[in-house]
C-alpha cells in the first residue's frame, strides 16, 4: 500500500492568514504557485475588497480563498473532478462558507449558470481561468476552448479576466470583447490579463 502524504499550502495573508489548506492529489490539479499567487494579488491589491471573484478550474480554492481571506465578498468556485471538490469543499469550511459557492461539473458548460447568476445581481466579477495544462492526457482541446468561453462573456461581466497557462502558449492579443493587458511569466507558468 501506497502512503500518500498530504499536500497543503497555506493561506498568505488577511483574516485567514496561516490557514492550511489541503491540495488534491498532483494526478488530478496542478496548485499555482506561491510566486504567481503573490504577483496576481500584488497586481489587484486594494482591488479586491468586496468584490466577487470567479475561479474556473478551481482545484483545490487557493487562488479564492485567498482574495476571500483580503477581502472579497463572494466566491464562485467551478470544479469538475469529485476529489478535487472533496478537497476544496473542506478547504472552505476553514474560512467563511457563507461567502462561497460551488458550482460541480464540466466548467466550459456551466459558465452558463455564472452568467445568468451574475446577470441576476448585476455584479461583474474577477474571472481566474487556471485550466489544466495541456500536455495531459486528453487536455490538448483545453486551450482553445478556454478562449470560446471567454470570449463568449459579455464585457459587463467580467472586471478582469486573469489566466495562469503554460508559458511557451502565445494567448491572442484579444479575445472577444476584451483585449490583453499584460503576461508575467514565472518559468514553466505565465499569468496574462485581459479586460
Amino acid at each position: 500500500m501506497k502512503n500518500n502524504p498530504t499536500i497543503t499550502k497555506k493561506i498568505i495573508a488577511g483574516k485567514f492568514k496561516g490557514k492550511t489548506l489541503k491540495l488534491p492529489s498532483k494526478e488530478t490539479t496542478r496548485s499555482s504557485k506561491a510566486i504567481v499567487l503573490e504577483s496576481f494579488f500584488n497586481t489587484l491589491q486594494f482591488d479586491i475588497i468586496d468584490a466577487v471573484l470567479v475561479e474556473v478550474f478551481s482545484g483545490s480554492g487557493s487562488i479564492g480563498l485567498e482574495a476571500l481571506s483580503r477581502g472579497a465578498k463572494k466566491i464562485i468556485f467551478m470544479e469538475k473532478d469529485r476529489d478535487a471538490i472533496r478537497t476544496l469543499r473542506e478547504n472552505i469550511a476553514q474560512t467563511d462558507p457563507s461567502a462561497c459557492e460551488v458550482i460541480e461539473g464540466d466548467s466550459f458548460s456551466n459558465i452558463v449558470h455564472v452568467k445568468k447568476r451574475l446577470a441576476a445581481s448585476g455584479e461583474s466579477a474577477f474571472i481566474y481561468v487556471d485550466p489544466p495544462f495541456a500536455y495531459r492526457e486528453g487536455m490538448e482541446e483545453i486551450y482553445d476552448k478556454t478562449i470560446e468561453m471567454i470570449a463568449s462573456l459579455p464585457l459587463e461581466m467580467a472586471t478582469l479576466i486573469i489566466i495562469e497557462h503554460m508559458s511557451t502558449l502565445e494567448l491572442p492579443e484579444s479575445i472577444g470583447h476584451f483585449n490583453r493587458l499584460k503576461s508575467k511569466r514565472f518559468g514553466k507558468t505565465s499569468l496574462t490579463y485581459y479586460a
